[in-house]
């Protein structure tokens, strides 16, 4: 395994990704499963699922797993020092100028403009994922899990968290005996 394309790969998707999280797993599906061809759609859901149920950044554990997957000790340090150094360094540095900047109207209209951008990205991962969930356990399956997600989180206001843990209760208990 290449060290440097371990690094490059995730520090690509982590200086580009702009806002975090959001915008940055996108990116990082891109590098991992399009590019680097490191886990295929499946594993990369299955990684962004349980990833999404551990505490901490989701970009960081992502970069650890994938990492440690593909260079053991090595990797992971690769992947996890490629994801955080480049984010906290321009984190100090942005903080910095938009806060002297935050008046401007180039500021406030970069910072707009982002966002729709980032919105379409997020777009197009649910989309990916959610073939993978439509292949895996039915449209139907897929569609009424997302329905009661949505409604628990926001009707029922139940935090993201234990939305996830009751999915991995549903499909341990419920889809695991379809499935089989």
């Amino acid at each position: 395994m290449n060290g440097w394309e371990l690094f490059w790969g995730f520090f690509v998707a982590n200086v580009l990704g702009y806002g975090g999280g959001p915008s940055s797993i996108p990116l990082m599906q891109e590098e991992i499963v399009n590019h680097y061809h490191w886990l295929t759609n499946e594993e990369f859901a299955d990684v962004l699922a349980v990833g999404n149920a551990l505490p901490g950044p989701i970009a960081t554990k992502i970069a650890a797993f994938v990492g440690y997957r593909e260079a053991g000790w090595i990797g992971l340090i690769l992947t996890t020092v490629a994801t955080v150094v480049p984010s906290a360094l321009a984190l100090i540095l942005l903080l910095r100028i938009l806060n002297r900047f935050r008046e401007s109207s180039v500021v406030k209209g970069m910072t707009l403009l982002v966002q729709p951008v980032i919105a379409v990205m997020m777009a197009g991962l649910t989309w990916e994922v959610g073939k993978v969930s439509a292949a895996s356990i039915g449209i139907w399956q897929s569609l009424g899990i997302a329905g009661v997600s949505l409604w628990a989180m926001t009707k029922g206001r139940i935090h993201p968290a234990w939305v996830i843990v009751g999915a991995f209760v549903y499909g341990s208990l419920v889809l695991s005996h379809q499935l089989s």
